[in-house]
């Protein structure tokens, strides 16, 4: 039985490794793409994720638009990082037009499938959580029909990568964020901004990059200009650790693709900060059990980084 994966995205660079990831791993059938808001407006985001399944020639997979303001908070993008338009500012005279896009609602497709899929189906988020947050507003048993979710998103440490305490995914809709923390009761798995920091694979890019392969080319195109970006100096002391270019959307595919992946996690009770002036999108981690709350999710902590590379190279073959 190949694993059934819906992805939901904002399609920026790391995106589309992680997307590019998926369609390459042999016991996996990827059922839709849902496109929201995040690294760049949501028109890019689906013009980015026709132009990554082009280069893998996959354009079978239906693209779905979904949401393109956050529930409550002020819009913003990632164009600094991803480039204005989210791929790099490399644009492809050939690329596919929106006409491609499935007329269903992103938000709509997703409740679809699963209900006829139950207790089959695997979500990755690796935007900003606006889809799921609308998508249990209006089926409140969406989630409990999902197999497992998958979060890039929040922090454990309070390092920002957006705000001081926060992450991007997480800063741009915080109460998206709340709500699928605190009603997602099936099996929940998160990739955290600092452990993506820890784990990534700087040095190893060059090799990746180096295969003959059109989907290399496309790669190395897009990603130059983050690449660039995460190599300077103020990004690597304030921002990653010192460690350079991070496909932080990469981990938690790369977690539902295959199971042995995390090597080790917390489970812990999570929720959103909404308040607070500096902290406002931050991820709390409850080990104190003060929030009551009995669902647990796992955040992962180490992961096969061998494994990892294999994925990355499979991906641009």
């Amino acid at each position: 039985m190949k694993k059934k994966l819906i992805l939901d995205v904002d399609t920026g660079v790391d995106d589309a490794q992680a997307i590019m990831v998926a369609l390459a791993a042999p016991d996996v059938e990827v059922l839709m793409i849902s496109c929201c808001h995040g690294n760049t407006p949501l028109e890019n985001v689906e013009k980015n994720t026709l132009r990554v399944l082009k280069v893998c020639k996959r354009l079978d997979i239906p693209v779905h638009s979904g949401c393109s303001l956050p529930l409550l908070a002020r819009k913003q993008n990632a164009g600094d990082y991803h480039g204005k338009d989210g791929l790099g500012d490399v644009p492809d005279p050939d690329a596919p037009g929106l006409e491609l896009l499935h007329k269903r609602n992103a938000v709509k497709a997703m409740i679809k499938i699963v209900n006829e899929n139950p207790g089959e189906v695997i979500l990755v988020a690796t935007a900003p959580l606006t889809n799921l947050a609308v998508a249990v507003e209006l089926n409140p048993n969406f989630p409990k029909k999902l197999k497992a979710l998958y979060i890039m998103g929040g922090n454990t440490e309070s390092r920002g990568n957006t705000t001081v305490c926060g992450e991007f995914n997480f800063v741009a809709d915080p109460e998206a964020a709340y709500i699928v923390l605190d009603r997602y009761t099936c099996p929940t798995y998160i990739a955290p901004w600092e452990f993506s920091c820890r784990n990534s694979l700087p040095s190893f890019c060059d090799q990746w990059l180096a295969q003959k392969t059109e989907k290399a080319a496309f790669m190395s195109k897009i990603a130059c200009l983050s690449m660039k970006k995460a190599q300077s100096a103020d990004y690597q002391k304030e921002i990653t650790e010192g460690k350079g270019f991070n496909s932080c959307d990469t981990y938690a595919m790369a977690a539902a693709v295959d199971d042995t992946f995390i090597t080790e996690s917390d489970e812990v009770a999570v929720t959103v900060e909404l308040q607070g002036t500096n902290t406002r999108g931050m991820m709390v981690l409850d080990y104190m059990g003060l929030l009551k709350k009995e669902h647990k999710a796992f955040i992962m902590k180490k992961v096969d980084l061998e494994k990892f590379k294999q994925m990355f190279m499979n991906s641009l073959k």
